[in-house]
């Protein structure tokens, strides 16, 4: 069992928490887009000045060594106008999703690959489906929700309990089942894939003691989970991405089911596997570097 926090944590805690509930519930009086322009405008202004943003530049340069400083600089700052955005958009979760197939240049939201969501749904199976820190990353867990897929979402929660209980009251409103990352929830993503349904889950952090791969021509650790999960179920593993478009809107690509390596026994190769979609992030950050989370302690081993 572990140790209680001290109360100055707690404190502290809580005097952020208080902070974030008034900012969100100012933000939650605006309109979306103009929340979402607030929240880049003042992450451009403000990330640049943190330590973080010296992190992600370090990432920056062992991931883009042929770039000069200033476009790397350029793509850090592109990240905090995303990371600002989705922060505005987060307060508007259970309004952001605004899709329609029939009449698509009205939509916030544009999809492509929507054969293969089709078929994950109609199919009868439960499916593993991997995404990345990449524009706004919430948005493939409400478009399964609100297209009536049965499904679950493996999040992290922050430390701060205050914090987590926000974030999981946004998102219980407009996704599927949650599970929180913790040494018992294998069980629970077990049950989630014995009742057939489908399974998200973000790929793209370092777990130490993973397997190994190559992520820009260096070298990291994986979280083996999702190869794990597909190697014991035999199930079927999609990619779904979000790519942010100008005027507040989204695409939504989901990727066929990967043919993902097995071994000599026909199992799926767990470190194999890892790789490949670790190469699919790769190319997906490539796309749109601007758009990825580079702070993460991504080539951590």
């Amino acid at each position: 069992m572990s140790a209680p926090r001290p109360w100055t944590t707690r404190l502290r805690d809580a005097a952020l928490s208080a902070g974030v509930w008034a900012l969100a519930g100012a933000m939650r009086l605006q309109p979306p887009r103009f929340a979402s322009w607030a929240g880049g405008f003042w992450a451009r202004k403000i990330g640049p000045r943190t330590s973080i943003h010296r992190t992600a530049l370090k990432n920056l340069r062992l991931a883009y060594p042929e770039k000069t400083e200033a476009e790397r600089e350029a793509i850090a700052i592109g990240m905090w106008d995303n990371l600002g955005r989705m922060g505005g958009e987060f307060v508007h979760l259970d309004r952001i999703w605004q899709y329609n197939m029939w009449e698509p240049a009205k939509s916030r939201i544009e999809t492509t690959g929507v054969s293969n969501f089709v078929a994950m749904r109609i199919d009868g199976k439960p499916a593993l489906v991997f995404t990345a820190h990449l524009a706004n990353w919430e948005l493939p867990a409400i478009a399964a929700a609100a297209q009536g897929l049965d499904s679950a979402v493996l999040f992290r929660a922050p430390d701060n309990s205050f914090f987590a209980d926000l974030l999981f009251e946004a998102r219980s409103r407009v996704m599927g089942n949650l599970v929180a990352a913790s040494h018992v929830a294998v069980f629970e993503l077990a049950a989630v894939l014995d009742q057939g349904k489908h399974l998200g889950i973000l790929v793209d952090q370092a777990r130490r003691g993973g397997p190994t791969v190559q992520f820009f021509g260096q070298p990291c650790s994986a979280n083996p989970t999702i190869a794990r999960l597909a190697r014991l179920y035999e199930c079927p593993v999609h990619g779904v991405r979000v790519i942010r478009l100008p005027e507040g809107r989204f695409r939504i690509q989901c990727t066929p089911a990967l043919n993902l390596p097995r071994d000599a026994k026909g199992k799926i190769d767990v470190d194999g596997a890892m790789q490949m979609i670790t190469s699919v992030v790769e190319g997906w950050v490539r796309e749109h570097p601007d758009q990825w989370t580079w702070f993460y302690k991504r080539w951590r081993m």
